[in-house]
């Protein structure tokens, strides 16, 4: 029945003389999201409010999950729109609607009717009134209920009669690409996909680097950080995903220095090796997925040792997350299977027994020092390999 979907949205309507900016970008991506579904579409922005409608037959379920991963969305609301033919004839549309739409009708309802075309014969009140005495005579189950309705039937009155009720949720945030660009240290695990995610969430492009470890680390464990980078590219967009070869970096890092502290300064390789691609790349900033006090790396002694070679700032938008609350939106973002299994990442091969959860930044400077140039080498070497895959 549905021929169009009106697209709601939240933070955007308040960004005063740019929004029209945020709007376009909207545009973009939705047009980007239904490219992947059955059937054609037109996106159209009018009167402050942005309109897909189908152009063709369509599936409607997977229109609404592709509308559903776009940022920005607020609210998904299919609906049908008429050409204005009298009120007689939107009555019979509206009574038709709702005994499609609702089946079951033993439901309260409130007609929430819009006349933005004045020029229109009945106000909003008296097509409100008119309206849902129509609908209790076709349907005498059915019960007006003005406060907490079961159905709010919205009827918009512009350049043709609109007509919706359902109001699907979308992910909210802001449309990518109108927050800069960021570098997400994205493992095999579940909570980096997840950080990714959440500062995609806020507008920003994502593209992303992997350390791999191999022989330690399998094409298995490679393929499910690709497959984890596919997942949040549903969200958005394309990742350029920049494979780093570690382990001859490791290696040294694990002969040279004290294991106690092998951890903390492979990170401190990772994170310069991240911030080289990032500024080569014109991103703003790095993103993990670290979160205090949840491993030994991630105290906040560990992290301001690893926050101490980087210039563009880190974030870290699960700090104050505790695990239950990581995996319950990696669930919701479908990425929790996939970081389950068991083909594990390089920082869990060469974990210490005993890490340090304190470090003290002299002593971990001093012990850099042990690496001599032969490190500068390696990492230049893991750089100039750099494999870049595109995921979609």
């Amino acid at each position: 029945m549905f021929t169009a979907f009106l697209i709601k949205y939240a933070e955007i309507g308040v960004k005063g003389k740019n929004r029209y900016l945020f709007e376009n970008a909207l545009v973009q991506q939705i047009k980007y999201a239904l490219k992947k579904c059955d059937g054609e579409f037109a996106v159209r922005k009018t009167d402050g409010r942005i309109y897909v409608d189908a152009v063709s037959e369509f599936d409607y379920d997977e229109t609404v999950k592709a509308l559903q991963k776009v940022f920005g969305i607020s609210g998904i609301c299919p609906m049908i729109y008429v050409e204005d033919e009298g009120f007689e004839k939107l009555g019979e549309t509206v009574v038709e609607y709702i005994g499609h739409v609702y089946p079951d009708r033993n439901k309260t309802f409130k007609v929430a009717a819009r006349r933005a075309r004045k020029n229109y014969p009945l106000n909003s009140m008296e097509m409100n009134v008119e309206l849902g005495g129509m609908i209790l005579d076709s349907y005498p189950e059915m019960r007006v209920d003005v406060h907490k309705p079961d159905i709010m039937l919205n009827v918009e009155v512009r350049d043709k009669i609109y007509i919706y009720s359902e109001i699907i949720p979308g992910p909210g945030g802001m449309p990518v690409g109108t927050g800069g660009k960021a570098m997400l240290l994205l493992s095999g695990g579940i909570d980096s996909p997840v950080a990714g995610w959440m500062i995609a969430k806020r507008g920003v492009k994502i593209d992303a680097v992997y350390f791999h470890a191999p022989p330690y680390t399998s094409e298995r464990a490679k393929q499910k950080v690709v497959d984890l980078a596919a997942k949040v590219a549903a969200y958005t967009g394309p990742i350029y995903l920049h494979v780093i070869s570690f382990t001859d970096i490791q290696l040294y890092i694990y002969d040279k220095c004290p294991h106690d502290e092998l951890t903390i300064i492979m990170r401190r390789y990772m994170m310069r090796i991240a911030e080289h691609i990032a500024k080569e790349t014109e991103c703003l900033g790095l993103i993990t997925g670290e979160s205090i006090g949840q491993v030994a790396s991630q105290t906040m002694h560990s992290l301001m040792a690893t926050n101490e070679v980087c210039e563009l700032p880190v974030y870290r938008p699960l700090i104050g997350f505790d695990k239950m609350e990581i995996v319950d939106i990696s669930e919701k973002i479908d990425t929790y299977e996939t970081s389950i299994q068991p083909y594990e990442d390089c920082c869990t091969i060469f974990v210490a027994k005993h890490p340090v959860t304190k470090p003290n930044l002299k002593i971990i400077r001093k012990h850099e020092h042990n690496l001599d140039e032969k490190i500068n080498e390696l990492v230049q070497k893991a750089l100039d390999e750099d494999e870049v895959i595109i995921v979609r």
